[in-house]
C-alpha cells in the first residue's frame, strides 16, 4: 500500500504515499507508446537480474484502457459516514466475519501471541477489503502494472511495483494468469501491493510458499505481520463510541488533539453507555465524522495505526467497528442521521472558495473534504454562532455562498 492493500482506487492512491518499493529501484520508462515502453520494462528487468521467463513475461503484457480511465476517474459525490458504514457494516459481512472468526480461532490466538494483534481486526480487514475472499478483483495484475509503469502521470511508482510482482511470480512460482486483483495492483486476500507481499508477507500455513491468493491462513499471518511492523500496540483496542457534553468545544476535535482519558473525562466526555471514562493516561483523540447529530468517537494510537493501511477516516472507523461486532460487541448507540447528503465535488470546492475568500485558509481548493477544510470550517461556524463541528451541512453550505 501504500502502501497498501485495497482492492479500490483508494488503494492506488494509499500506495503512493505509503510504500517503501524498496524491493526494486527503477527509473520510470522514458517511452509514452507502450511497446517502446516494455522494451525498456524488459531491458530494466534484465539489469535488475530478474529471471529469463520474468523478462519474457514482459512482452506478453497487454495494455489495459479501462486501468488508465480508473486512474484518472475522480468521484463526483464523497459518501457521508453513514452511508460509507452502511455499505460496510452490513449485517451479512458482520456474521460471515463472526463464522471466521470462529472458525480461524486457534490459529488467531497463535498470530496475536506472536504479533501482538488481535484477531477480531485481521478478519475486520479482511472482510473489508475482500469480503473474505468473495472477490480478490479480476484485473490481470501484471498488465495493468504494466500499463500504470507506461502511464507518465505516476510511472516511476508503478514501475518500481511492477517489476517487484515480477519478483513475487517468481519467487512464489506464480502464473501470470493466477496473479489477478485490484486496477491499480493490490493482490490477495488482503489486497497488498507487490513491495508490501516481498516485505511483508509470510507463510502462515507452513507449506514453504507465500500465496496470498489461495491460502486464508497466509493472508491472515501477513496482515498481522505488517500491523505489527505498523506499529499495532498489543493488547490494545482502537478506539471506542462516546457521549460528548452539552457544549462541547468541538476546536478540540480531530487526531492533532489527543489527550488523555483523565483530560477527557475532565470535560464531561462519558462512554457510550454512560459510563464515565476510566481514569487513565491513554491518550486518544474526538471524532465526529458526522458531525454534532452524529455518534462521537475517541480514537487511540492504534486507530493511526488502521490509517496507515488505508488513510481513510471513514475506513478506519469501519475497521475498529467491525471488529468490535466480530467480537461480540454491539451496535452504535448514536447511528449517523439518515438524512445527511453527500456533497459533490464542485460543492466543496465552492465551500473551500468560499472560505479562503472570508479569510479561513483552506490552501488551494481540491474538491475533497479533508482535515484542513474542517478546521477552516469549525473557525467559521465559531465564529458565526453555529456549533463548530466542522460539519458540511447545507445550511453552512448556503449561508457561505450567499
Amino acid at each position: 500500500m501504500k502502501a497498501v492493500f485495497s482492492a479500490t482506487a483508494r488503494a492506488a492512491l494509499l500506495a503512493v504515499s505509503l510504500c517503501s518499493c524498496q524491493s526494486v529501484s527503477a527509473t520510470a520508462p522514458a517511452a509514452t507508446d507502450f511497446g517502446s515502453c516494455l522494451a525498456q520494462l524488459q531491458q530494466q528487468a534484465r539489469q535488475q537480474n530478474l529471471s529469463d521467463r520474468a523478462v519474457t513475461t514482459v512482452a506478453a503484457m497487454q495494455q489495459q484502457q479501462q486501468v488508465l480511465e480508473l486512474d484518472r476517474k475522480q468521484p463526483e459525490f464523497a459518501q457521508t459516514f453513514g452511508q460509507y458504514l452502511k455499505t460496510r457494516l452490513s449485517e451479512d459481512r458482520i456474521r460471515k466475519g463472526q463464522e471466521m472468526y470462529a472458525r480461524h480461532r486457534v490459529f488467531l490466538d497463535q498470530l496475536t501471541a506472536r504479533y501482538g494483534v488481535q484477531g477480531q481486526y485481521l478478519v475486520a480487514f479482511w472482510g473489508l477489503e475482500t469480503n473474505y475472499g468473495g472477490y480478490l478483483g479480476n484485473s490481470p495484475t501484471l498488465d495493468s502494472l504494466a500499463t500504470l509503469a507506461c502511464d507518465p502521470r505516476r510511472s516511476e511508482f508503478f514501475t518500481s511495483e511492477f517489476l517487484t510482482a515480477l519478483q513475487v511470480m517468481d519467487r512464489e512460482s506464480l502464473q501470470p494468469a493466477q496473479m489477478r486483483g485490484s486496477w491499480a495492483g493490490a493482490m490477495g486476500h488482503t489486497q497488498f501491493m507487490p513491495s508490501n507481499y516481498m516485505r511483508y508477507a509470510v507463510d502462515g500455513d507452513g507449506d514453504g510458499r507465500v500465496d496470498l491468493f489461495g491460502s486464508e491462513k497466509d493472508a491472515l499471518a501477513s496482515g498481522a505481520n505488517f500491523l505489527s511492523h505498523l506499529g499495532w500496540q498489543a493488547g490494545f483496542r482502537w478506539g471506542r463510541e462516546v457521549i460528548l457534553p452539552e457544549g462541547f468545544d468541538y476546536s478540540l476535535m480531530g487526531r492533532k488533539n489527543p489527550k488523555t482519558l483523565s483530560q477527557w473525562a475532565s470535560l464531561g466526555v462519558r462512554q457510550a453507555d454512560g459510563s464515565a471514562l476510566p481514569d487513565a493516561q491513554l491518550q486518544g483523540s474526538i471524532l465526529v465524522p458526522s458531525g454534532h447529530r452524529g455518534p462521537a468517537f475517541i480514537a487511540y494510537d492504534n486507530f493511526g495505526v488502521i490509517m496507515n493501511w488505508n488513510r481513510s477516516e471513514s475506513y478506519a472507523l469501519s475497521v475498529g467497528l467491525l471488529a468490535d461486532r466480530i467480537a461480540g460487541g454491539g451496535d452504535l448507540h448514536r447511528q449517523p442521521p439518515p438524512d445527511q447528503q453527500a456533497l459533490a465535488r464542485r460543492e466543496v470546492e465552492s465551500l473551500q472558495l468560499a472560505l479562503n475568500r472570508k479569510g479561513y485558509d483552506v490552501g488551494e481548493p481540491d474538491g475533497i473534504f479533508g482535515s484542513g477544510t474542517r478546521k477552516a470550517l469549525s473557525a467559521y461556524q465559531k465564529d458565526t454562532g453555529r456549533i463548530s463541528d466542522g460539519f458540511p451541512d447545507r445550511e453552512v453550505l448556503d449561508s457561505l455562498l450567499k
